[in-house]
């Protein structure tokens, strides 16, 4: 069985301020150790579940030379490989060779959700809504899209409770999560101490993985439309002049192709 492991930083217990994710504040060091042992605990799920390979893929942007490059290298689990300081997406060589399932760890929820802790959608400035046709999607929704083009299901999700809601609306009620803490604003959160938490993601990727033949990948009806609403006029401007997207409105673009990897090429360009 080969794993994938894509990781974000916001839903990780512990982490509750930006200072926290930000790339030489204050508070990142402390950040980017809980974010190791997170995915550690993820890691030793995947083996546990008899995973022959695991790659992990930093997904989070927290600018600088740390974009995609957060994982402290000393303290990952050695039985891994992992990808640093690539794009946003585009790391596709697992996905082209053959991966039975992928574990989303550290989800953050969508712009605006009630107690989502340091929720948001793509960029904290940008973006305001995301829509794949009907669907209103966070980041969690974008990786199982990613995954769901080339055959990958989601076997869980992990984060606050509030992204674990989200997920399980998307991808079937029956998707395994583990809500690491519950957020009582967008910058506070009651937690489950770090051990704890990582002992109860390890046990649940082994479970999930060992069930993971069960899940159906996610993959946005054909044809297939990706909106977003952004929150300011001059957010939009980097849409403007696409192929294959329209300007609907002072703060919305569509981008429209027969199928979502188009649409999302259009909309996402290789960055």
């Amino acid at each position: 069985m080969r794993v994938l492991i894509m990781c974000d930083m916001e839903g990780v217990s512990g982490i509750v301020v930006w200072e926290q994710v930000i790339g030489g504040a204050a508070m990142f060091e402390e950040g980017r150790h809980l974010y190791t042992e997170e995915v550690n605990a993820a890691v030793r799920g995947a083996k546990a579940a008899g995973a022959s390979e695991i790659v992990v893929v930093d997904c989070h942007g927290a600018g600088k030379g740390w974009n995609f490059n957060s994982l402290i290298p000393e303290q990952l689990d050695p039985d891994c490989q992992w990808v640093a300081h690539h794009a946003w997406g585009r790391y596709t060589e697992m996905w082209e060779r053959g991966c039975d399932a992928c574990l989303l760890v550290g989800m953050h929820a969508r712009n605006d959700t009630p107690n989502g802790v340091l929720c948001h959608t793509i960029s904290t400035v940008q973006y305001k809504n995301l829509w794949f046709n009907d669907d209103l999607v966070g980041e969690t929704g974008v990786n199982a899209a990613l995954n769901g083009h080339y055959g990958v299901p989601v076997a869980f999700v992990t984060g606050d409770e509030a992204v674990c809601h989200e997920a399980r609306e998307l991808l079937g009620d029956s998707l395994p999560t583990v809500a690491v803490k519950r957020g009582l604003s967008r910058y506070s959160a009651c937690q489950i101490p770090p051990r704890r938490a990582r002992e109860m993601i390890e046990h649940a990727a082994e479970n999930a993985l060992k069930d993971a033949c069960s899940r159906q990948p996610y993959v946005p009806a054909r044809p297939t439309a990706i909106r977003v609403e952004v929150g300011a006029l001059d957010s939009l401007s980097p849409f403007k002049g696409r192929a294959g997207v329209e300007m609907t409105g002072p703060l919305t673009a569509v981008s429209r192709a027969d199928d979502w990897m188009t649409a999302w090429n259009q909309f996402w360009p290789f960055i």
